[in-house]
């Protein structure tokens, strides 16, 4: 038990043997209002609770920064992360009369990586065939039922940590200037893929490059995946596609004469588009039944299934009021403590009904501490979660479930928590509101304790 829960029960237990060890004469102090024989009892239970490790059919894979590379995890086996994203037209988006393609690329920049980042991948991006309007933002969709998959447009090698950088910069809370290193990786296009768009934007009106939805049918975007290697993934802030070309600026010169000048359309994949990250995962030794663990693991779907038995509790309820129900899951550490290449236990997990999990999502829903709940971020000291007290849930279920209780069933499942803090200044950290939470989509994984006297809740209970 964690030292803050098991000073909420010393600390009721005690009150309780002063309740009762009080002097005679001041033993009704207190309990003047309730009726002559009744009095305040606590009482302290422990709830153990059953888990296994499932996998989800697929997860809602809503993401600005997509994933992508493969890594191979002795313990949590392979993650592969490709995706697909259409490119947002922006309004004055032109080429200058007379222009001439000088070349075709696509850029992915990127700040954060893992696994071993001095090993070489090949990346690879095909063409999109079909539109992405529409389509279910879900990690099991196939990417070659939407991509010219005959020939890639282009490819390039790669490393994490290459020496293809730029440097950027940001200004602080406080007013300082910090900078950091924005890696990116060139693939090259056909120069006849450049021409298509230079072709279509010479017609009347401008073809299909008038609008974004035309623009869509005319190019509905790429799909990039690694070709080869199995030790880097990425997280990829921003894709930029060039159309590089020079043109012949008429007089343009401070001395009246013709000009050359190189200019480029760029094109950018923003939150105004769609892109999609789809996922292939090895998880078939995560799922073998165990005695001792359970696993948490994303962004391939693999959860732990925790059923509660609230039957058996709900009799205690009918007659007692459960005042607390403290909620730790313990995770195992590993023998890898290299951070380079060792895959990190998710930063929160979510406590979700499986019944409610449906929508959840995809309606853009927060915890509402009944059918939900969002750990505490994960305590790298005594490696575990925390989700306090989920008295709540079983009281509402106490309330609403009928004569015939069933047990509970919980998935837990890894989260991107976004946390907005309002009203900081010099003298205060300011107070933190959860903004947003979606599925985990950077790799993470855990292996939870589930070891006899492990996986439990230490209850207290109080009636008259």
């Amino acid at each position: 038990m964690k030292p803050n829960s098991l000073f909420k029960v010393l600390i009721v237990a005690l009150l309780s043997l002063m309740a009762l060890s009080c002097d005679d004469t001041l033993d009704q102090v207190g309990f003047t209002i309730q009726p002559g024989m009744d009095s305040l009892t606590v009482g302290i239970d422990t709830m153990h609770l059953r888990a296994r490790t499932v996998q989800l059919d697929s997860i809602f894979a809503r993401t600005k920064y997509p994933v992508l590379g493969e890594y191979l995890d002795p313990v949590f086996g392979s993650i592969k992360s490709e995706f697909m994203g259409e490119f947002y037209l922006p309004e004055g988006s032109e080429f200058k009369p007379g222009a001439n393609i000088d070349s075709v690329r696509v850029v992915l920049s990127y700040t954060t990586m893992m696994g071993d980042t001095l090993a070489p991948m090949e990346l690879s991006a095909y063409e999109l065939n079909r539109s992405l309007k529409g389509i279910n933002n879900y990690t099991h969709i196939n990417p070659e039922e939407y991509a010219e998959m005959s020939a890639p447009l282009g490819k390039k090698v790669f490393t994490g940590k290459n020496n293809n950088y730029h440097t950027e910069y940001y200004t602080s809370g406080y007013g300082n200037t910090e900078s950091y290193k924005v890696y990116d990786i060139s693939v090259n296009l056909p120069l006849t893929f450049g021409a298509r768009f230079l072709n279509e934007y010479n017609k009347p009106g401008h073809g299909k490059m008038s609008d974004l939805n035309s623009f869509r049918e005319f190019f509905p975007g790429l799909y990039f995946t690694t070709s080869f290697g199995n030790s880097t993934i990425i997280n990829v802030n921003y894709t930029t596609f060039y159309v590089h070309y020079h043109y012949t600026d008429v007089k343009g010169s401070s001395t009246g004469q013709d000009t050359i000048r190189t200019d480029a359309m760029k094109l950018y994949i923003t939150p105004d588009v769609t892109q999609i990250n789809t996922i292939r995962s090895n998880n078939q030794q995560l799922l073998e039944e165990s005695d001792s663990h359970t696993f948490v693991k994303s962004p391939a779907g693999v959860v732990t299934e925790i059923t509660f038995p609230f039957s058996e509790i709900n009799q205690e309820l009918e007659s007692r009021a459960l005042n607390l129900a403290n909620f730790t899951y313990y995770a195992i550490p590993e023998a890898t403590e290299n951070p380079l290449v060792k895959i990190s236990p998710p930063d929160y997990l979510l406590l979700v009904n499986r019944d409610s999990l449906a929508g959840f999502f995809e309606q853009g829903k927060l915890p509402d501490n009944v059918t939900s709940f969002l750990s505490d971020q994960f305590d790298k000291s005594t490696y575990s979660y925390d989700f306090n007290n989920i008295s709540a849930m079983m009281n509402y279920y106490n309330r609403t479930i009928g004569e015939d209780p069933e047990d509970l069933v919980y998935y837990l499942i890894p989260v991107d928590a976004t946390i907005t803090t309002s009203q900081q200044s010099y003298y205060s950290s300011g107070s933190q509101t959860l903004t947003d939470l979606q599925n985990q989509m950077w790799p993470t994984a855990a292996k939870l304790d589930k070891r006899e006297g492990n996986l439990k809740i230490e209850l207290i209970f109080s009636n008259y």
